[in-house]
């Protein structure tokens, strides 16, 4: 397997719609809530496409399975951090140090050692996110709360891309699609969350999703659509090309995060996130020739 420039595009595509449904969720005023609508209008989205692509093969469900449970887990600290911190500090540490955890673990659990020039990019790009995340110290240490929950989350994200990337590649090696896999994924994932969500809510607190969901609907449709692209492309690139390189590329999307954090929700970039910026293009060439 081998990360081609088509992989490697692609990839950089879904890291842009990643980093744009995060900056969704952290623009509203109930992450907990957008996080749960923006999953469950994904999932509304999937469910057409199940219908008519059929299910994964059984060997796949096992992986499915572990996947959701773990996906509740990001989704509760994913909500912390936004909760405590800006997304241009906790983005960058969520997915900024999770490619380094996938790459020692891809060797035990997926067979895949990454090559010397590979493991340069991986590095690259981990102290290029350092860079672009923690470009204000000092702001770091004042969120405590906010960066415990985006190392936690951190650890989480590699977990579930070693049993997604397993996953996916079992339902393909059964002469499956990838798509099978992400589609039944996302369906099941826009039930457990959201419900969770829904049971920890008081009645008036019911009523208030209600209502919170008719004015954020569209909105949260089309980040549900944009996570659904985005991880779908993941799990198909990780098919073609080593997971861990495939994690690492996924993790550009700290510099669309950055952006989105600049542009829309009025937060610094300066110049060392612009290093920062430098550093993980060029972690990206190392991989992409490693």
């Amino acid at each position: 397997m081998a990360l081609t420039w088509p992989v490697v595009l692609a990839v950089l595509f879904g890291a842009m719609l990643h980093a744009s449904w995060n900056a969704l969720i952290k623009s509203g005023n109930d992450k907990a809530l957008d996080t749960a609508l923006v999953h469950f209008l994904g999932a509304l989205v999937a469910l057409p496409f199940m219908l008519w692509l059929g299910p994964p093969p059984r060997i796949a469900w096992s992986f499915i399975g572990a996947s959701l449970v773990i996906h509740i887990g990001y989704y509760v600290a994913l909500v912390g951090a936004y909760q405590h911190g800006e997304l241009g500090l906790t983005y960058p540490i969520m997915r900024g140090f999770a490619p380094m955890l996938v790459a020692l673990a891809s060797g035990v659990f997926i067979g895949e050692a990454p090559t010397l020039v590979a493991w340069l990019g991986i590095g690259g790009i981990t102290l290029g996110v350092a860079l672009v995340g923690l470009a204000h110290p000092g702001e770091a240490l004042h969120h405590r709360k906010a960066v415990m929950f985006a190392f936690a989350n951190a650890a989480i994200i590699a977990l579930y891309t070693v049993v997604d990337g397993r996953g996916v590649r079992a339902a393909v090696a059964d002469d499956h699609g990838a798509l099978r896999y992400v589609i039944a994924l996302f369906v099941l994932d826009g039930i457990a969350y959201p419900s969770f969500v829904w049971l920890r809510r008081s009645t008036e607190g019911r009523r208030e999703i209600v209502r919170y969901a008719r004015q954020r609907w569209p909105v949260a449709a089309l980040g549900g659509s944009a996570s659904i692209g985005s991880y779908a492309i993941a799990l198909w690139a990780m098919t073609r090309a080593p997971v861990a390189s495939v994690a690492a590329l996924r993790e550009t999307s700290v510099l669309f995060a950055a952006l989105l954090g600049t542009v829309l929700l009025k937060e610094r970039f300066g110049l060392q996130r612009a290093v920062g910026t430098g550093v993980i293009v060029g972690g990206v060439m190392a991989l992409r020739f490693g």
